[in-house]
């Protein structure tokens, strides 16, 4: 009788976690992006600011680089694209600015703009 009862346990659980797994795959369909996509946080407002935030997180990333002086770099986000304008002093400065950007929440692509600095300037 227990091992009945334990059975019984086990299949609850696992049609339980189905039945979770699959609510969380309809909440991430394309007819559910397309819901979220028409709800009022998508504002232009809201993504100006979200555009703005992701600018400050990868300008904040990028200045806790090590080996990066981000100090002639500057950033332009919007919709998840980043652009990184500006000059570095060395060209491997260019990659490692990449990735860091890559590396933050949000971004989706990074467009690298970035120039070598003269040694004079």
């Amino acid at each position: 009788m227990k091992a009945g009862y334990l059975m019984s346990m086990i299949a609850a659980a696992i049609a339980g976690l189905t039945s979770f797994n699959a609510q969380a795959q309809s909440a991430s369909s394309p007819l559910a992006a397309s819901a979220m996509a028409s709800s009022p946080a998508t504002s232009p407002k809201a993504m100006k600011a979200a555009d703005r935030r992701l600018q400050k997180d990868v300008l904040h990333a990028l200045a806790r680089t090590k080996g990066l002086n981000a100090s002639g770099i500057s950033v332009r986000a919007r919709n998840g694209v980043v652009t990184l304008q500006g000059t570095v002093p060395e060209q491997s400065q260019t990659d490692v600015a990449a990735h860091a950007t890559e590396s933050v929440a949000g971004v989706a692509s990074v467009k690298n703009a970035l120039g070598v600095r003269d040694e004079g300037q």
